[in-house]
């Protein structure tokens, strides 16, 4: 009797990834428990990843395409960052597995491409700077990494309890100030940096 392929299984084993991610991190995500927590068996799972990197791809590119509809959604610069932080406070775990493993996405050393080319969200945020200040999104790379750096390490800082209790609105205070301060003072902002 043929077997049937059950459509399903794909997005099956990558919940059960991110179900063992959460719950174990790097350690957890076996192709065995895995395979035991999306209720198949180990060769099920191979057929449809080749092997573990395959499903952290999976669910890298899953963030990525979670995160870039929240991104569509900021009509501002202002909603994309702030979403961006909330996503993270939400989803710590998803947000930890995404930082230590995007390496997985980015081109081989030696293939540099623009960053928009293997981080899709970084050309909306591109888009939404040129919304803003006007000009092309490419005109505003640089610009584009600054938020990025301003908004990271703000997210970094909250989700690592670094900042004392009780004064977390204060820091994502901040963050909005220095954001506006980047905003506003764009004229100068250099658009190379030197040796870049």
């Amino acid at each position: 009797m043929p077997r049937h392929p059950d459509p399903d299984l794909e997005e099956r084993i990558l919940n059960a990834a991110a179900r063992l991610w959460k719950r174990g991190g790097d350690k957890a995500l076996t192709m065995r428990a895995v395979a035991r927590a999306a209720g198949t068996n180990t060769p099920a799972v191979y057929r449809r990843f080749k092997d573990r990197k395959a499903i952290v791809r999976g669910l890298l590119l899953r963030t990525i395409t979670r995160i870039g509809k929240i991104f569509q959604a900021g009509e501002t610069i202002e909603d994309v960052t702030e979403a961006y932080v909330d996503q993270a406070l939400h989803d710590p775990h998803e947000y930890e597995l995404f930082l230590a493993n995007v390496h997985e996405l980015t081109p081989p050393r030696g293939r540099f491409r623009a960053i928009r080319e293997f981080r899709p969200n970084f050309a909306i945020l591109e888009q939404r700077l040129a919304k803003r200040l006007g000009g092309a999104p490419g005109d505003h790379t640089q610009m584009a990494l600054a938020v990025w750096a301003l908004v990271h390490g703000t997210t970094t800082l909250l989700l690592s309890k670094a900042v004392p209790e009780g004064h977390e609105e204060e820091l994502r205070c901040a963050c909005r100030t220095a954001l506006q301060a980047l905003l506003d003072g764009t004229g100068r902002f250099s658009t190379k940096c030197p040796d870049a």
